[in-house]
């Protein structure tokens, strides 16, 4: 592991809130808006599909872009590259306020995710310069409880900012935020990469790209994370449309359940946090999946048959939120514990995965909608299914021996 500097290890509180303050950004962008998307439909006169495109493609573009920042950071240090995706951060939210129809919002909400991806990308690979195993979990779940004040937040902000400004204000506000940001990264956050690659070089980038490949483990916690949170973003690019269209609900209220089930997002991270004292990574990311899998066939039951109506949707729903909060950092942690010097390459090859495994699950719930929530639950259930069997052949690799696995 780096050495890093004494005032930051001697204070991760602090820096658990300004990563905090980082990461948040990307919960604001996609939460912020949410009760907006039926509004957006009728004003700029297209197809809920195509609305819900708006969200698929900013994941892809967090995907795609966490794939260029990743040897960058690991080149040019963590800070350098932050600077570049904040900027474009901005003016494409700025973009986002001004644009004229639903394609061109498309287009700049992928622009939007490609500059905010940077901040996915630093976070994870600060976190793994500075601690490693239990230590890193530990600082990702504060991580998740700072940040877990935007999605509690910003869709009740965002249904009163829709009440009394209109949609296009909301990416002017996000806009304001990502300044803030980059003037607060500016003269808080330290760099924290000490060992860097020499030059940017193609074959040595898919030469590493192969080891993290071959690594089984860590690309079986990535693919445990990213179905993890693929069930989240799928309840994410549903939830708008079966809850405000299909039960009615104002935009307003639809904040308020949705910031219900953040709290219980965060309230799943901080018994996590507790845990991590008693039991390790893998055996609590084991029982949060078997969970969050049983809690998803209850949803897609409650939904085909109709039991319990609106009020057993959201028990189900805030049940499934709530175990995903064991699931991202454990996940997270354990892909990343090995990964010394390409960290930063690993981070990217992590968040790219995470969030493409997330546009398309965001993409199937749009193509499947029927005006029912059996698209959403199935997704969620398939994608919680899909990240428990995930994690039961990373605890079989991860226990083989080193040599067996680095044959394999």
């Amino acid at each position: 592991m780096t050495s890093s500097p004494p005032a930051t290890r001697k204070s991760p509180g602090f820096l658990a809130l300004i990563l905090g303050a980082l990461t948040a950004l990307g919960p604001l962008s996609i939460d912020m808006y949410l009760p907006s998307l039926p509004t957006l439909q009728r004003e700029l006169g297209t197809t809920a599909s195509a609305v819900q495109l708006t969200l698929a493609v900013y994941f892809a573009g967090l995907g795609l872009g966490q794939l260029a920042y990743g040897p960058l950071t690991d080149r040019f240090g963590r800070k350098r590259p932050l600077y570049v995706g904040l900027a474009l951060y901005v003016v494409a939210s700025i973009g986002c306020a001004l644009a004229p129809n639903v394609r061109s919002l498309i287009a700049l909400r992928f622009l939007q995710a490609v500059g905010g991806a940077a901040g996915q990308v630093v976070t994870r690979a600060v976190v793994r310069d500075l601690y490693g195993g239990a230590a890193a979990a530990r600082l990702l779940s504060l991580l998740m409880l700072v940040m877990g004040a935007a999605p509690i937040l910003a869709p009740t902000l965002g249904g009163w900012l829709l009440l009394v400004a209109g949609w296009r204000f909301i990416f002017a506000l996000l806009a304001a935020l990502g300044l803030g940001c980059l003037a607060l990264m500016a003269v808080a956050l330290p760099e924290t990469a000490v060992e860097r690659t020499p030059r940017l070089d193609l074959r040595v980038i898919g030469a590493h790209l192969r080891e993290l490949a071959r690594d089984h483990g860590f690309v079986a916690y990535t693919l445990a994370g990213a179905f993890g949170q693929a069930g989240m973003f799928a309840y994410i690019s549903g939830s708008p449309f079966v809850l405000i269209e299909l039960f009615h609900v104002s935009p307003q209220h639809y904040g308020w359940i949705f910031g219900a089930n953040a709290f219980g997002l965060i309230a799943g991270a901080q018994v996590n946090h507790r845990l991590l004292g008693r039991r390790s990574p893998a055996w609590l990311l084991a029982r949060a999946t078997a969970a969050t899998t049983a809690v998803g066939a209850v949803l897609l039951a409650v939904a085909v048959s109709g039991w319990g109506g609106l009020a057993a949707v959201l028990a189900s729903l805030f049940a499934f939120i709530a175990c995903l909060g064991f699931v991202g950092s454990n996940a997270t942690a354990l892909a990343m514990e090995d990964q010394g010097a390409r960290a930063g390459l690993a981070s990217a090859a992590l968040g790219s995965t995470q969030f493409a495994i997330a546009a398309g699950a965001s993409s199937l719930v749009g193509l499947l909608n029927d005006g029912t929530p059996r698209p959403m639950a199935a997704v969620m259930v398939a994608c919680a299914a899909a990240s428990w069997a995930a994690g039961a052949a990373a605890r079989r690799l991860t226990a083989a021996p080193v040599s067996a696995r680095a044959a394999g």
